[in-house]
């Protein structure tokens, strides 16, 4: 999330001499060594012939969801997640607009057709026809909300106007979305849990197994906010989605921060089945900066 952090921040404050003098070599050098490959603490990063990123080990949590326990890891992503190649795909595209300001034609070039190769592999690769929606990891067809970030970084790698996008952003509507976040898992797959309790191994194993996470309510926001905007079809539908969203934000959150868990916040994670208790954390940031960047409709 760095360069898309970067690429805000030049957005927001038009401030590219900041950008030139003190970051981008630094990016050139982050996509240099993913390009080379990167295995400190058995990371095991590496740009695939295919153009995408293939991260971890069995034993190696890359990914957000990195919790182990007694080393052993509780929800293995390893190989080429979603996220991490959404990720991939819009630092490459940052760095296409960032080396066109510095008038580096020969990175741009470069930059521009590594992106390109990423986006044809990832939508070759990545549509899980059966379940409508985007393998959370290649070849794992578990339904996880990573896949929003296919579409909710500043270059999305999907085409907001694509049947795959439509069907994905659907899919993970009906069956992670809820009122305190979006769930980590889909109810009937494998393992799926919805109540965060017991003993540390049991509440470890449960984390990401289908625990409600609110951060997870941003990037479900900035897709709605996408088809709002730039669909050719459904504009009207969508808009009015987005408004019920942020209206049940609003009332859920304004709720919750006068009434349950710690009065002033909002917590980690909550139970994926009613009544929806507060869980993890009594006070996390990112639920806290979600929630109020959708009220607040930044």
């Amino acid at each position: 999330m760095l360069f898309e952090a970067v690429y805000k921040y030049a957005r927001y404050t038009g401030d590219y001499k900041f950008i030139e003098k003190n970051i981008y070599e630094k990016l050139v050098l982050i996509i240099n060594n993913y390009c080379k490959g990167i295995d400190l603490d058995d990371n095991n990063i590496f740009l695939d012939i295919d153009g995408l990123l293939s991260a971890g080990t069995e034993n190696t949590q890359n990914t957000w969801m990195d919790v182990k326990y007694d080393g052993i890891p509780a929800t293995p992503r390893n190989g080429k997640p979603v996220e991490i190649n959404a990720m991939w795909y819009n630092a490459l595209k940052v760095m296409v607009e960032l080396a066109e300001y510095q008038k580096d034609e020969s990175k741009k070039e470069k930059y521009e057709r590594m992106a390109n190769k990423c986006k044809k592999s990832f939508r070759e690769k990545f549509y899980n026809k059966s379940k409508k929606c985007l393998y959370d990891v290649l070849e794992d067809g578990k339904v996880r909300p990573n896949q929003l970030f296919a579409l909710s970084l500043s270059y999305p790698v999907l085409d907001v106007n694509s049947k795959e996008a439509k069907e994905m952003f659907e899919t993970v509507t009906k069956k992670l979305l809820n009122k305190y976040g979006l769930k980590t898992l889909a109810k009937g797959e494998e393992n799926y849990i919805d109540i965060y309790e017991g003993n540390g191994f049991k509440r470890d194993f449960s984390y990401h197994q289908g625990i409600t996470w609110t951060w997870l309510l941003g990037l479900y926001y900035n897709c709605l906010k996408r088809f709002a905007t730039e669909s050719r079809t459904g504009k009207k539908k969508y808009n009015e989605q987005l408004e019920e969203f942020i209206q049940s934000v609003t009332e859920t959150f304004s709720k919750e921060i006068n009434e349950r868990g710690c009065i002033g916040s909002i917590a980690e994670i909550y139970d994926s089945k009613r009544p929806f208790e507060p869980k993890g954390a009594v006070a996390q940031a990112w639920s806290v900066a979600e929630v109020f960047r959708i009220i607040t409709r930044s």
